[in-house]
């Protein structure tokens, strides 16, 4: 018999494993979604879209009664409670706070978040009489910042492009832009990308590694400068994926 004759027949090499579709997405509508920072603008839009969607949404702040108004006025079945008490309730947790208090947020919650998929979507930002400019954390970005604080859960990172007045807007039915998803595991950035593809008009893409984040977190300052020219609350399209 050839070596031919032996190909693909038990010849000690065992047959390739189709590669997985990058759009075959698993399904989150069971989890329960806490949004660190969900009384701020972003925080607030994100958590009205996934609850719009149907996702079981806790809002969080320091202060649990600030996060209870804030819940009640969404109204949709969310919830609010203090950061800690949203963490520990929470499958996934989005991290929607000033960039300011990131670090010292984070830190306060490493017990909490432990063993949970966190989703980073703070930009580190400055403003001067040019505009907006990206900062540049000592970790490399905002959520390599968040991977090093939090050693024991899952960090991801995405959600910094979309815009705050849309994501409020109850008139808006869909919101016309792609979510660029940063992260280690694919386990995890295909359960951010599915979450991303409940809303409506959304799509989840998978952009890389953390160590990319800073790139995604910077881009938001061009947006500010687009549309302040345009008056325009702009978003992003990734092309032929």
């Amino acid at each position: 018999m050839t070596s031919t004759d032996n190909a693909g027949t038990g010849s000690g090499t065992a047959p390739k494993a189709p590669a997985k579709d990058p759009w075959d997405l698993p399904d989150v509508s069971g989890l329960v979604v806490g949004v660190l920072g969900g009384t701020g603008d972003q925080g607030r839009g994100l958590a009205y879209r996934l609850a719009r969607a149907g996702q079981k949404v806790i809002i969080g702040s320091r202060v649990a009664e600030r996060a209870e108004r804030a819940a009640a006025e969404l109204g949709l079945g969310i919830e609010g409670a203090d950061n800690a008490e949203c963490a520990r309730r929470s499958d996934v947790v989005i991290v929607a706070v000033p960039w300011d208090g990131h670090a010292k947020t984070l830190e306060a919650l490493q017990k909490e978040l432990a063993g949970k998929l966190v989703v980073d979507c703070v930009n580190p930002l400055g403003f001067d009489k040019k505009g907006a400019y990206a900062l540049k954390p000592e970790e490399g970005s905002a959520a390599e910042q968040a991977a090093a604080l939090l050693p024991d859960s899952r960090v991801t990172a995405a959600f910094h492009h979309l815009s705050a007045v849309l994501l409020q807007d109850e008139s808006i039915e869909e919101i016309d832009t792609d979510v660029m998803v940063l992260g280690e595991s694919r386990a995890d950035t295909d359960i951010v990308q599915a979450l991303a593809g409940r809303i409506p008009g959304m799509r989840g893409v998978f952009a890389g590694r953390l160590r990319g984040a800073h790139q995604v977190e910077s881009l938001v300052a061009n947006l500010i400068s687009v549309n302040r020219r345009y008056k325009a609350h702009a978003g992003l399209r990734v092309t032929d994926v």
